[in-house]
Order: structure tokens, then sequence, then C-alpha cells
């Protein structure tokens, strides 16, 4: 494995270590080991999520204030515009953003610990999107940030899709508050 740096703090992109031939290909996916040695995460990952969505939709940006979760994602069908923004006040990247394409082709990983909201949105006809959490889903401590909030000025590729002039958002998402707004970790 590999591990890419991103311009946020804490967060990487991670490239595992392909072995292929004729007949296809094998890679490690996850090896708590290496994936310690690699972060400095010394948790453990207490719940495994897979979502499939169509063209255009886009989740987020969700993040939960109590039981912050980290996060350590993937695609194995499709490709997505992954996106995570640092919430962390004592952070010097605090209110930044990166992101990253994730596809089943590129088998790129993004880890973002806990302190970040995360967003996706799907570039391919659909995509199967694949997320480890080091700490369980509880509803009443999500928040949502607005995808297309002006002061994070994320640069969601919506031209890549021709027939999209707005991507499909749930309700809990098309509700999402500015980031002015929003609650922070310390």
């Amino acid at each position: 494995m590999k591990l890419v740096p991103t311009k946020l703090q804490d967060a990487f992109v991670i490239e595992p270590t392909l072995y292929g031939d004729d007949r296809g290909f094998f890679f490690e996916s996850f090896n708590h080991k290496i994936f310690t040695e690699l972060t400095g995460f010394d948790g453990q990952f207490v719940q495994d999520n897979h979502s499939r969505s169509q063209q255009g939709v886009l989740r987020g940006l969700h993040y939960q204030l109590r039981q912050p979760q980290g996060k350590l994602v993937r695609v194995v069908s499709g490709e997505v515009f992954d996106v995570a923004v640092d919430l962390r006040k004592s952070s010097p990247t605090f209110g930044q953003w990166a992101a990253e394409v994730l596809s089943a082709e590129n088998k790129k990983m993004f880890w973002m610990p806990s302190g970040f909201a995360h967003g996706f949105m799907v570039l391919s006809e659909s995509a199967d999107f694949l997320y480890k959490t080091d700490d369980y889903y509880a509803p009443e401590h999500e928040r949502c940030i607005q995808w297309d909030d002006k002061q994070l000025a994320i640069d969601w590729p919506l031209g890549r899709i021709p027939s999209l002039s707005k991507p499909l958002l749930s309700d809990k998402d098309s509700a999402g508050i500015p980031f002015a707004d929003a609650e922070y970790y310390a």
C-alpha cells in the first residue's frame, strides 16, 4: 500500500499494491497492521457500509457531531468524486476540502479520520461505494452541510454529466445548512 497525502491534515489517499495477470487481479483492500503503520490510526473499525447510487446522485456533506466517524472509503463498481471537509477548529486545514476520484478501475481508497464532513457524487452510470467506520451510525447526531456552500466552494464536476444541471439529492441533503452555521469539532 502507498499513502498519498492530501492537502488536508491527517486525510490520505491510499493506493493498494495490485497483483495481476491475464486471469485477473488480487490486492489487500485492508490490512490493520499496514494501515496503522501508514496512517497512525490506532482504533478499530466497527461498521462496514455499502451504498449503490445512480449517476448524478450526490450524498453529503455528512458528519456526526457526537460519535464522529473516521471513514475509509472505496468504490467497487463505477466511479465517484469523493470529498472530505476538515471541520476541526484546531486544525491548520479547518474549513478546507480535498477531493479524489475513486473508481473500481483505480482501486484508490480515501481515509478521513473523525472530524471531517464527507460527501460524494456518482460520475458513472451507477456506483457501489464501500466504507469502514470507526464508530457506529448515530442518526440523532448526524449533521449535513450544503453541498454547494459558497464559502467552501467545492468544485463538483457537474460538467462531466452533460444532462445534469443539478445533482440528485435526498430531502435530507437538500436541507443541508451553510458551512458558516454548522457545528464544528474542537
